[in-house]
């Protein structure tokens, strides 16, 4: 993965189409290594959530170009190159396992740019986040659990955006308000680089990724809920 980090750092000085494309070989061979590590993660994955079975490593990575329309950063180039490992793969709308390999900080949108693990997403529809919040309310404490005691420690709740206010329907006095206030039900944990360059990389992203499986299904089993009502 040193190859990897030592091009998207490079892409991050020279952020333009000459310099990309002079350099258009290397960025395929870095591709090739990233989309077999993506097949060994959805292997990896698929072990422990049969969800993710028959994926390929298409269904899960992104494109390096930037949509730069409604982007306030207006480089070409993606410095970070992304996987998304989920029921249906990346476009279903349901969550799963993300991973990429960054450079650290966050770009000019706020993206982190960083290593990065992340299971859940940040963009619900309305109807999935009030079917969450009603589990959560009506859990006695089930979501707490998960995430305080299943998952990895590694792992923190993403707290941006979330509401200063319990939302409408929810009393102040909620229990787990913390969690009625999300917006972005999301897990982050932002590795080193010897984390990413290790050997077994794959084995500890996979193993990182097996403590949040109840984090998927209780979210998962929401978007299910929402998509038959």
């Amino acid at each position: 993965m040193d190859s990897i980090i030592r091009f998207l750092r490079d892409l991050r000085d020279n952020n333009n189409r000459p310099w990309f494309m002079a350099h258009k070989d290397e960025y395929l061979r870095c591709q090739q290594r990233f989309e077999t590590l993506t097949a060994r993660l959805i292997e990896g994955v698929a072990a422990f959530d049969d969800t993710v079975r028959g994926l390929q490593p298409k269904d899960c990575t992104y494109r390096i170009y930037r949509d730069v329309r409604f982007s306030a950063d207006k480089s070409p180039y993606k410095t970070y190159m992304g996987c998304y490992i989920c029921p249906g793969g990346k476009k279903s709308g349901y969550v799963g396992y993300y991973f990429h390999i960054g450079t650290g900080g966050a770009d000019a949108d706020g993206y982190p740019t960083a290593h990065l693990l992340a299971v859940g997403d940040y963009c619900y529809e309305p109807k999935v986040l009030q079917i969450l919040r009603e589990d959560i309310a009506g859990g006695d404490g089930d979501f707490d659990d998960i995430v305080r005691n299943q998952c990895s420690p590694l792992f923190w709740l993403d707290q941006t955006g979330a509401l200063k206010r319990n939302p409408k329907g929810f009393p102040p006095d909620a229990p787990y308000s913390e969690y009625l206030r999300l917006k972005t039900f999301c897990l982050c944990y932002e590795p080193d680089d010897a984390f990413i360059t290790s050997p077994d990389v794959a084995d500890r992203v996979v193993a990182l990724f097996r403590t949040t499986l109840p984090f998927t299904r209780y979210i998962n089993r929401a978007i299910d809920y929402s998509r038959s009502v």
